[in-house]
This record gives structure tokens, C-alpha cells and sequence, in this order.
């Protein structure tokens, strides 16, 4: 491989990439930056993101540029604010040993009289959302007269996100004097029309299929019930301290709700999405640079542009439809030859997907566990313990305040005092997470096996918890939240203590953390309805009945033949006593074939209408 020097590059600039932490170029690099030094025309260069495509450019740009002219000579047109601003700061860094180098971001969200001012110094290259950079231009506070480069970045999703007809109107104002350098992930149908229409017999470096996603990433995967997600979310940080992530969301909704679900029960997080102004994105965003963030939440598009170091972790809280998403997200980590983890949230049902995922890409997802609470414990405590030991003691708790506390303690054993915080922290970390196993184990197909015979379902029991029997169910207008909330007012328990919950017709049974266990005792004796409750230990298997629906899977036969809501079936409706059907209609006799189908003969009836279906028509009679 061969290293930045050997790509002829100056002095000034390889000292700042130096510092930049920049050892060898990547495969886009490799090809795009000689070309681009020494062609003087158009390019397209074709690879994905977390390639290093901003430094492909962003390096030979800085070597073409004339810094001792104060006109603008580059611009540089990204899909988002974010973007912008992230190739702004490398441009800055990569220059730092060039001398002054004027790069001016200019995006919507942000006061337009301010990026105006900006202008007005003197900018030699401006980094441009589409939008904004029409509006200045409508504007006449941009002048493109010197423009030597035009560099579209990311040009596929500018198109996806809707700017072709922007891109249309700066292109054809920019149309003498410049090259055109296009950066895109896939060569799409309109990325083609703009080659076709703009550019002039470019150059062009295509990356080849088995560089697109990264060997550096660990591509895995956990099965579970979509309302665990969150809970897995938590386990997983309270697992991992070193975690620093980007959990990726399908809407902005999703991406708020987990952000806030995840803040309320003390973990460090922040969403990034649309609706947030640019000052609440940029104080995201610079909390999450810091490391003040354990986990980003973010929609795809928001995403755009995210380059920070050292990330170890990008969830997908939901698989995106689209496998080049999948790539665009997993390659945020990973980055300057770092080890990353890509690691998706699947339910039983986004199997299918996973696997089209990984054909497509050719990745293969390895089966990972959700970890239990006592592995959590363990980690959590030997780290506590870790960190007591290690804790400096204050000046100040010495002398009179120390003394004090001693005295307090004195009847209290070293064993009695450890064991008493060992207690305050281990509670802690079962407050906030259930000890069920959240791992979905379910193959995709789905064999029933887990059914016993004679219609009923088979329950396994929590670890760590005790199982009750509780003479209330469905026929008591009961149903799980209801059941939950019911044992919670008696009993003083609360949600955290409670596990499954198996409800039943007549009775349930409930599963309860074996420490608090005694506390089911209080349900004995009490009363709703003017029925007495009962709860007792139940050891045996736990099975409830199959419901069945209009559709179920028994022969017909074998059903009853009730009507709605538990209703007498209806007579035999030739009977004299049948009552009447909808609006008080009487039903035709037997024989009466008008108006009704009658094996084939009435379906093919087209004249005068007969044998027709009002509402759909003879396709549906």
C-alpha cells in the first residue's frame, strides 16, 4: 500500500494530515488524488461512505488551490448541515500548515445574514447545502466568476433527498471555466442524466464490490420482541462501559422516544433528528464530539456527515430497506484502521430482510446474545469494586468528620458495612432491568413446537422468580396491564418486580422476583367484585388456553355455531321463527337464484347487470 508521501503530495500538507493521524490513504485515495493532481477535467468517483472520500478530494483540491488569491475558486456541494460542517473542519486541518485558507459553510437552519458577512471577507471555498446556496445565489451574494472546482459529495442523496432541480439551477450557472468532481456511492439512473448533461468526458474510479464494506467491522445481530428493545439498548450499556455509539431509527418520532426513554432511566443519550433547530443540533452534536454521550440517536438523514473518532457501536434499532443504508450506517465506525462493531435489533419477523441484506452485501451476521442480568451484575460489581479501591481520599474527611462516621459504624463488622454497599449498588442495577431472558430464540418459520397438544400453550419459567397462581383472567374483565396494576395496588410491588405474566380464562399466573416474593401473601383474603382472591405458589408448568378467533384452525365442524358476542346461533333460516337478518331483510327461500350466484351460470351473466356484484364487479363475485 503505498503511503501519502508517495503520492507526491507537499511538505505543508503532509505534515497536516500527520497530525490528522493520517498514515495510509485509503483504496479511493489510493486512485482518486493522483488523477485528480494531474487530469485537468472532470471526475467521477464512485465509492461508499466512510471510504475517505472527503480527503480523495479534499487533498488534491488544496494542492490546485491559488492561496494567495482571495477569490472563490471551490464549491463544494454536500446533502446536509452536518456534512458541510464536517468537511469544513478537515479542510481547515488539512491547510493548517499551508497558511490561511478562507472556508466558508453555508446551510439552511442557520441566520443567512451571518453566512452573508461571512462571504462579503472573502471566501475561497464555500461548502454548500443545495438550498441555501441557490437562495444566495437568487441573492446575488455569491460570485462564481473565478470558480475553478465544483464538487458534488454524496451526490446520491442530495437526489434522494429531492435537490435535483437545485443542482440543475447551480449547475447550468456554473457551466464555464470549471471541473466538475462527482462523488457518489452508486452510479443511479439521475446520478447518470447529470454525467450526461454537465460533465465532459470525465475520469473515473470505481471501487470495486469487495472494498464497499469494511473488513474492520463485526456484523451482528440479536433476535428479540420489539418491546424489549429499549431494555437490550440499556443492557448493553450497563454491560459495556466503553460503548460510544450511533443507534440508527426509521422515524423521527422513534428516534426521540428512545432517546427520552433511555435519558429518564439515567443513561446519556441524545437524539439527532429534523425537527430540531440547527443550535439544538449543534449542541448534539458537540456533546456526542466530546464523549458527554454514550449512545447518538439518529434518523438516516440526520446521520449524514456524523465523523467522529473512535466510535465502537452502530445499532440498528430498526434494519433500513435499502442494504446501501445498512452500509452508509455500519460505516460510521470502524474508521482509520479501528476494530468497530455493527450490531442489528431484528424481531422473528425481519429475517428475510436480514438475509437479503447479506447477499447483497456479501456480510455474514454472527448470532449474538443480549447479556443476562447476572453477567451484568458481575461486571457491574468487580468495576465498583475496582474503582472504590482506586478512589483518592479527600484531605478534608479526615481529622473531626471521619472520626464521626467511625463512631457511627462502630457496632458494624467490616463484612456487615461491605456487605451493606454491595447491596445499595446491586440494587441499583436490578431497579431498572427486568431478569428475563430477552433473546428470541423463534426460528423464522415458525414450526408451533412449542404448543402442547389438547389446544394449550406451554410457558417456561423466569430464572430468579417465583411463580403465582391468581384465581382472576379474562372472564373477570382482566387483561395484562390491568392484572399488573391490580397486584401492584395490593401488594405494594412494583412493575420492576414483576416478570411474565400468563393470563387465562378463569385464573393467570404470574412470575415475581423471589426476594419480594412474601409480598403476594397481602392478595389472600382480598376482595374485587365480592369475590375473594386467592394467590398461591404454583411449581408445576405453566400452560393458558389457545384462543380462538373466527379464523381459527380447527375444522369448521368442530366449532359452535354461536353468533356474535356469545349470542344464540341463528335458526335454520328457512324455519318460521328465523328472525330477521340486517334492516329486518327477509331471507330468500331456498330456489330463489335471483340476484345470487349459483355456481358458475350467474358469474358469467354480464347482461342487464345480473349476476354482478354492486361494489366490485364480476372480479369479485
Amino acid at each position: 500500500m503505498k503511503n501519502f508521501e508517495a503520492l507526491g503530495l507537499s511538505q505543508p500538507l503532509l505534515k497536516g494530515l500527520a497530525e490528522m493521524g493520517f498514515e495510509n490513504p485509503t483504496e479511493i485515495q489510493q486512485q482518486a488524488i493522483p488523477i485528480l493532481m494531474q487530469h485537468d477535467g472532470d471526475f467521477i468517483g464512485l465509492a461508499q461512505t466512510g471510504t475517505g472520500k472527503t480527503a480523495a478530494f479534499g487533498i488534491p483540491l488544496l494542492e490546485l488551490m491559488d492561496t494567495s488569491s482571495k477569490d472563490l475558486q471551490a464549491l463544494i456541494l454536500a446533502p446536509t448541515r452536518e456534512l458541510a460542517q464536517q468537511i469544513c473542519g478537515q479542510l481547515e486541518l488539512m491547510s493548517k500548515k499551508m497558511g490561511k485558507l478562507n472556508v466558508v459553510p453555508v446551510f439552511g437552519g442557520a441566520n443567512i445574514m451571518g453566512q452573508i458577512k461571512d462571504l462579503r471577507r472573502g471566501a475561497q471555498v464555500v461548502v454548500a447545502t443545495p438550498g441555501r446556496l441557490m437562495d444566495l445565489m437568487k441573492r446575488k451574494e455569491i460570485s462564481l466568476n473565478a470558480l475553478k472546482f465544483l464538487i458534488l459529495d454524496e451526490a446520491d442523496e442530495m437526489l434522494n433527498m429531492g435537490f435535483r432541480e437545485d443542482i440543475d439551477y447551480i449547475l447550468s450557472k456554473t457551466d464555464v471555466g470549471r471541473n466538475i468532481w462527482l462523488f457518489s456511492a452508486t452510479m443511479a439512473r439521475d446520478i447518470k442524466k447529470i454525467v450526461d448533461t454537465y460533465m465532459v468526458q470525465p475520469e473515473e474510479v470505481k471501487i470495486n464490490r469487495e472494498h464497499i464494506v469494511n473488513t474492520n467491522i463485526e456484523h451482528k445481530v440479536v433476535q428479540l420482541k420489539a418491546s424489549d428493545k429499549i431494555e437490550a439498548l440499556r443492557r448493553y450499556l450497563d454491560y459495556d462501559e466503553e460503548m460510544f455509539g450511533v443507534v440508527f431509527c426509521r422515524t423521527k418520532r422513534d428516534t426521540q422516544k428512545v432517546a427520552d426513554e433511555l435519558n429518564n432511566n439515567g443513561y446519556s443519550t441524545e437524539a439527532l433528528h429534523g425537527d430540531m433547530s440547527q443550535a439544538q443540533r449543534d449542541a448534539a452534536m458537540k456533546r456526542f464530539r466530546d464523549k458527554n454521550l454514550k449512545l447518538l440517536i439518529a434518523t438516516d438523514v440526520a446521520a449524514r456527515g456524523i465523523d467522529v473518532d473512535d466510535i465502537t457501536h452502530v445499532i440498528h434499532f430498526a434494519l433500513p430497506d435499502d442494504p446501501e443504508f445498512y452500509t452508509h450506517r455500519s460505516g460510521r465506525t470502524a474508521r482509520a484502521g479501528k476494530k468497530g462493531v455493527s450490531l442489528a435489533l431484528i424481531t422473528k419477523g425481519d429475517n428475510r430482510k436480514l438475509k437479503f441484506i447479506a447477499s447483497k452485501l456479501g456480510i455474514t451476521f454472527e448470532k449474538a446474545e443480549i447479556p443476562a442480568l447476572d453477567a451484568i451484575t458481575s461486571k457491574r460489581i468487580n468495576r465498583w469494586s475496582e474503582n472504590l479501591i482506586k478512589q483518592k481520599v479527600n484531605d478534608k474527611v479526615e481529622g473531626d468528620l471521619l472520626k464521626e462516621v467511625l463512631d457511627h459504624f462502630d457496632d458494624i463488622s467490616k463484612e456487615e458495612l461491605v456487605a451493606k454497599l454491595l447491596t445499595r449498588e446491586y440494587n441499583s442495577i436490578y431497579k431498572r432491568n427486568s431478569i428475563t431472558d430477552l433473546n428470541d430464540r423463534r426460528e423464522y418459520k415458525d414450526s408451533g413446537d412449542s404448543r402442547d397438544r389438547g389446544g394449550r400453550r406451554s410457558h417456561g419459567k423466569e430464572e430468579g422468580m417465583k411463580t403465582f397462581f391468581i384465581n382472576l383472567g379474562r372472564k373477570d374483565n382482566m387483561n395484562k396491564g390491568a392484572l399488573l396494576g391490580f397486584v401492584c395496588d395490593v401488594t405494594g410491588l412494583t412493575g420492576n418486580d414483576i416478570g411474565r405474566i400468563v393470563l387465562d380464562g378463569a385464573h393467570s399466573f404470574i412470575d415475581v422476583k423471589d426476594e419480594v416474593a412474601n409480598k403476594m401473601s397481602k392478595i389472600n383474603g382480598a376482595e374485587r367484585d365480592g369475590r375473594e382472591l386467592r394467590a398461591n405458589e404454583h411449581k408445576g408448568k405453566v400452560t393458558s388456553s389457545r384462543e380462538r378467533s373466527g379464523r381459527g384452525r380447527g375444522r369448521r365442524d368442530d366449532r359452535k355455531p354461536t353468533s356474535f358476542k356469545g349470542r344464540p346461533s341463528r335458526p335454520d333460516s328457512n324455519s318460521d321463527d328465523a328472525p330477521p337478518r340486517f334492516k329486518d331483510r327477509k331471507t330468500k327461500p331456498k330456489g330463489d337464484s335471483s340476484g345470487k350466484r349459483e355456481g358458475k351460470s350467474n358469474s358469467n351473466k354480464k347482461k342487464g347487470g345480473k349476476g354482478r356484484s354492486k361494489f366490485f364487479g364480476t372480479k369479485w363475485d
